[in-house]
């Protein structure tokens, strides 16, 4: 697929770019010496038969284009172009369309196909891989969301910084992606390791789309990061907070610590994904804590309710992993810096305390949340629906703003270990749980919630 190929699969243009679907940036000067920088020999032969081959000047195209009912700055590699390589003309182009995003105020659209830096241009095309990174960083300061499509293949310091480095990441089936390339790789490794399906396993990228589906998806979430309410700069706007959504389950406040307890735990209570599914219109998740993990228990991402949108991140009532914490602070994260309100579902045992959660920095992981949640300058609303097992629990729970459903509760410690630990005969777990003062009547009149929600 070739770059405009891949602009007129997002926006409908034809590959030859038609002007009210795909308006090409004017290219910055070019002031190359010949054979470039290096005066590698046959440099210039070289991009000329590229130039021939493909029908472009350089490896990336910039332009704005609209994608749905969003108008964006888009950058698509042409990877027939010397591989996609990033040189210093292919900076100037990159650094020309982000410094536009910006005094437009668009977000950006990268799709990727590229291997690497380009060696006829040395240190000088590497250093590129900085200049880069600093417009991704001056954009995202400036409160503009920034979404990869990646292509086959996407490797090197293209996928290191434009990929790697934006806030939604997609990936087209069966892509190669990975920071070393087919040729460097070593000898005996895995390659589906390599592959868009194996990223999406590890939690490098939020979802693999078909071709066919990929400007629908694309047009979602434009929609939901573009609804913020950051001022121009990225500087903080008021945003109202969102509502709880209303309980799905028992309605009767529990009589007693260990009903409370029960009722929690009945295998039959409503979990995380009803209640998001009765909260949001139409939602998108995204994936992964980006060092490696996943966390099937922590549902993340944006959705739609009452035409705005409302990031979440919720428990789904399993032991939480470190992986499942990572990726509720990077959602916080990144609603804070797009001015969106956040609602998260409090539903855990506690977290996950087993020897790989420990080898994988479980302390850490809570601690990062517990900050995320801290500083957010957008407001945090928490509803906990089930169990709220201590600081695992804790540390999705908004200070100040966090309500109940009636089948739930928040302790200190389950019942069962506060009575071991006060070397209690089991048969006094239930009398424990009164003590606990769990029960949701109990955790409002401690001021630990701000109210008991019922159904609508």
């Amino acid at each position: 697929m070739s770059a405009r190929e891949a602009v007129a699969t997002l926006t409908g243009a034809t590959p030859q770019g038609a002007p009210a679907a795909f308006t090409e940036l004017p290219a910055p000067k070019d002031s190359s010496a010949p054979d470039g920088p290096l005066a590698w020999q046959g440099y210039d032969a070289a991009r000329a038969r590229a130039a021939t081959r493909t029908g472009e000047d350089e490896s990336v195209i910039c332009g704005t284009a609209r994608v749905a009912a969003t108008e964006v700055v888009l950058i698509s590699f042409e990877f027939g172009f010397l591989g996609g390589s990033l040189g210093e003309r292919t900076g100037d182009r990159l650094e020309a369309a982000y410094t536009h995003a910006r005094e437009r105020r668009l977000p950006v659209v990268s799709l990727i196909a590229t291997g690497g830096s380009r060696m006829q241009e040395g240190m000088l095309a590497l250093l590129q891989l900085q200049r880069v990174t600093r417009q991704s960083a001056l954009t995202r300061a400036a409160g503009l969301p920034q979404i990869a499509v990646v292509r086959d293949p996407t490797t090197g310091g293209g996928w290191a910084t434009l990929g790697a480095g934006a806030d939604v990441i997609l990936a087209l089936p069966g892509a190669q992606i990975g920071f070393a390339g087919s040729r460097v790789r070593p000898p005996d490794a895995d390659p589906y390791a390599y592959t868009a399906e194996a990223q999406l396993t590890a939690g490098h990228i939020d979802a693999v789309v078909r071709p066919e589906e990929l400007r629908d998806t694309v047009g979602r979430w434009l929609t939901l990061l573009t609804d913020g309410t950051r001022g121009p700069g990225g500087t903080h706007v008021t945003v109202a907070a969102a509502e709880p959504p209303a309980g799905l389950g028992h309605c009767a406040p529990p009589a007693t610590g260990w009903d409370a307890v029960s009722l929690a735990r009945d295998p039959r209570r409503p979990r995380a994904e009803a209640y998001l599914d009765a909260y949001f219109t139409g939602r998108e998740p995204i994936n992964g804590d980006r060092g490696g993990g996943t966390d099937p228990g922590m549902l993340c991402g944006f959705g739609v309710h009452e035409g705005r949108t409302v990031a979440y991140a919720a428990q789904c009532g399993t032991a939480t992993l470190p992986a499942g914490y990572r990726t509720a602070a990077r959602l916080i994260r990144l609603a804070d810096r797009l001015g969106l309100p956040v609602l998260t579902l409090v539903d855990t045992p506690g977290a996950a305390n087993d020897a790989e959660a420990e080898r994988s920095g479980a302390g850490g992981a809570i601690a990062d949340l517990f900050a995320a949640v801290a500083t957010a300058r957008v407001p945090v609303t928490s509803l906990l629906i089930g169990e709220g097992g201590s600081g695992g629990a804790l540390a999705l729970a908004a200070p100040g703003n966090t309500w109940a459903t009636p089948d739930s509760y928040f302790s200190v410690i389950a019942p069962e270990l506060a009575t071991a630990i006060l070397k209690r005969p089991p048969e006094e777990t239930r009398a424990t749980a009164d003590q606990l003062r769990l029960r949701p009547q109990d955790l409002l009149a401690l001021g630990v919630i701000r109210g008991i929600v019922g159904r609508d």
